[in-house]
């Protein structure tokens, strides 16, 4: 039986709500974790962080399994599973680090520029931070994946951050000092108050070693 084009125009109307609905449904679900993760980072005493980091990233692929395909979901996954490797025992930290990678290419394959290139902050941050000797550590990638995301998004917080770290450990201190000064000056961003004050006063205490 052939729709009615009064019934036609309903039911395209019903899937561009149902469409609203889900995105609005992701998108809260980000919120939660990125407030989340900013209470497991900056506030919770270093003795909880392995405990909350774990209930975290269980909670994170939750969200995965709810919204597959998504890439904002694949990368907060990515970056709190990452997260949790910084507070696990070496035997464990390895094998979540690789996790936490796998999870940013999966959604750096959906969509690199999800998230103002959040993918590619993520990948270059895991790459310069995991060692080379034992893991997937890898310098020349760290640079290439943080150079991306900041052709996605130059004035971030996050991006210009970490790249200012990597030209740090990297020993080329006036690049990082400009790259740091530009993530201080970074626009605000809504709904995200509480990791940008912890994110600032660790570019100020980077800046500040720096100056010495």
């Amino acid at each position: 039986m052939r729709l009615t084009l009064s019934k036609w125009i309903l039911a395209i109307s019903m899937m561009g709500a149902t469409g609203l609905v889900m995105a609005d449904a992701l998108g809260d679900a980000i919120a939660d974790l990125q407030h989340g993760w900013a209470k497991g980072y900056y506030s919770t005493p270093e003795k909880q962080q392995d405990e909350y980091f774990t209930s975290l990233q269980a909670r994170a692929h939750e969200v995965s399994a709810k919204f597959p395909g998504k890439a904002e979901a694949l990368i907060w996954e990515g970056i709190i599973t990452s997260t949790h490797a910084k507070y696990q025992g070496k035997l464990s930290a390895g094998g979540t680090a690789k996790e936490a990678r796998e999870l940013l290419l999966a959604a750096e394959k959906i969509d690199a520029n999800a998230l103002d290139g959040s993918a590619l902050t993520s990948l270059g941050s895991l790459y310069y931070k995991v060692p080379r000797f034992i893991s997937f550590g890898d310098h020349d990638k760290a640079r290439e994946y943080l150079e991306r995301a900041l052709k996605v998004n130059p004035t971030g917080i996050d991006q210009n951050f970490f790249y200012g770290e990597f030209l740090a450990e990297k020993g080329e201190k006036a690049k990082a000092i400009e790259a740091l000064k530009k993530a201080l000056a970074a626009p605000a961003r809504t709904g995200r108050e509480d990791a940008d004050t912890g994110r600032r006063a660790e570019i100020q205490a980077l800046l500040d070693k720096l100056s010495k």
